[in-house]
């Protein structure tokens, strides 16, 4: 079961939508003096080297962050510039927009702690054995051990630890594999038990769009257990290709719960622009859906 190793698929195309929508996510959210708990359920290894062997061997990250990187910032949506800029933090001397491509890409456990506050706390699961180690050596360096807590553990059981939050606003994140088909039934209820515990918390599923029953049906449960919960959602899809010889990951989408109101306009304004910047055949598309409201 510990088969995937994202270093593999570090900045490419499902990681430009999931980390420029977290971004904007996580911007809203603490514009509130509340603190706020984010819990990361699978959160990998937290950085990834592009020009490393992994990385070099999938050759996916050519494929996303390196087609943003060959665009003047300016051209794009205020989403993405947030998002190039803040990969840019952690490549000094790196000189964005003019075709450098980053050689260290943040995962999302060093993209959300770049975001949060002094008051507010991040919780990483991660189990597999390797990028547990590399996750907690790598958040050694931050020499913020009072915020961050990584646990080596099954972020499918992170519900009953943390929430809800004392503050009562929390950020939950959950990206997993999907290399077992268990995987979407776990993720749906993960999301069923969120909501009855803390009902008001924003969650972010990321999903691949795979040409599989479960993969197929996860997006129309996670509607339906939101809707029966009556609480607004908002879903995004990003394809970058389709047909019968497309190989490799086509298309991924991110499902929110409990969106802020800002993020339907912003991904409206940054999503063609990923169909025309990622797009590898005439099929490359996107779809945004939301209910309530």
């Amino acid at each position: 079961m510990f088969s995937y190793r994202h270093a593999f698929h570090a900045g490419n195309h499902a990681d430009v939508l999931k980390h420029s929508t977290l971004i904007a996510l996580t911007r809203h959210l603490t514009q509130k003096d509340t603190a706020l708990t984010v819990i990361d359920t699978h959160a990998g290894a937290g950085l990834y080297r592009l020009d490393g062997d992994y990385a070099q061997t999938s050759g996916e990250a050519a494929f996303g962050i390196g087609r943003l990187s060959d665009v003047s910032a300016d051209s794009l949506p205020e989403m993405l510039q947030d998002y190039l800029m803040l990969i840019g933090e952690f490549n000094p001397g790196a000189a964005y927009a003019k075709s450098t491509t980053p050689k260290v890409y943040p995962g999302s456990p060093f993209i959300l702690q770049r975001l949060l506050r002094e008051q507010d706390r991040l919780k990483l699961f991660e189990l597999h054995p390797t990028d547990s180690k590399a996750l907690e050596a790598n958040i050694a360096q931050l020499d913020a051990d009072r915020q961050v807590a990584v646990l080596r553990e099954d972020g499918f059981g992170c519900i009953t630890k943390f929430l809800p939050p004392p503050s009562r606003r929390a950020l939950l994140l959950c990206d997993p594999s999907y290399e077992i088909k268990t995987d979407y039934t776990r993720v749906a209820s993960l999301l069923a038990d969120g909501l009855k515990r803390f009902a008001t918390g924003c969650y972010v599923v990321w999903h691949p769009i795979i040409p599989r029953p479960e993969a197929h049906d996860l997006p129309r449960r996670l509607r339906t257990l939101t809707n029966q919960a009556g609480k607004p959602w908002l879903h995004a899809t990003l394809t970058v290709k389709s047909g019968k010889d497309a190989t490799g990951l086509p298309a991924s989408g991110m499902f929110i719960v409990n969106p802020p109101h800002t993020l339907q306009g912003a991904l409206k304004a940054t999503l063609p622009q990923l169909v025309e910047l990622l797009g590898q055949d005439r099929n490359a598309a996107y779809t945004l859906e939301s209910a309530g409201h």
